[in-house]
């Protein structure tokens, strides 16, 4: 049995509270394993992320080719910086640090302009907002969550700044706390919700147009 999957088995997901522990005990296992290089371990991981990880590469670097050459070079990093993840956070939240620091350093290398000002100089419409973002309300992805062309969804995104595309990737494709996207971004918690609300606020006309257009055809 994996690692994973042996502490997966240890505890039967019947309330909040075990299935935060499952989590706990798993992100502890999975600490261990890389800082042991456990190579069966990287191998499980890269099973289990390669679509998620893969699919953030490409919406925030907006280039198949270049998303798929720095896939390769994340794996590498977790490998050989394994010993830095200490399992207090979920290590999706890590491997997605990771992937975003890394789409900076080639961005930085090929263009000699960084997404740094892209991610971390504010902006009149980045600042910080004083409302809170309802978890139960409607988001404009709900009625299109059992579509099966996905890829209107994907458009919409993509023709998104890329501030707002990262968080709503984050938050509804990833499905990260707003907590973890704001350890992600390294933002203030008031800034990805800012992010959050005005990338919803400016997708949703975008995929009610391409509803409409899908209804007509």
């Amino acid at each position: 049995m994996s690692t994973v999957a042996a502490i997966r088995s240890l505890f039967a997901p019947n309330s909040a509270t075990q299935a935060e522990e499952q989590v706990r005990q798993e992100s502890l296992a999975i600490s261990e394993g890389l800082k042991r290089q456990d190579a069966g371990l990287l191998d499980q991981l890269i099973v289990r992320y390669q679509h998620r990880l893969l699919r953030y590469l490409l919406f925030l670097s907006g280039n198949r080719e270049m998303a798929e050459d720095m896939f390769q070079e994340v794996w590498m990093r977790v490998l050989t910086r394994g010993g830095q993840f200490n399992g207090k956070a979920r290590f999706e939240t890590w491997l997605f640090t990771i992937a975003r620091n890394l789409v900076i350093d080639q961005r930085r290398k090929r263009t000699m302009s960084s997404l740094d000002e892209l991610f971390e100089v504010g902006n009149d419409e980045d600042r910080a907002m004083t409302f809170e973002v309802a978890d139960d309300d409607p988001t404009p992805f709900d009625r299109f969550s059992n579509v099966e062309d996905r890829e209107r969804i994907s458009q919409a995104l993509l023709s998104l700044d890329t501030l707002y595309r990262e968080v709503l990737v984050l938050r509804f494709h990833e499905e990260l706390s707003l907590d973890e996207i704001a350890k992600v971004t390294r933002a203030p918690l008031s800034t990805v919700k800012s992010r959050l609300y005005r990338g919803m606020a400016a997708i949703k006309p975008r995929l009610e147009q391409s509803q409409i257009r899908r209804e007509t055809v």
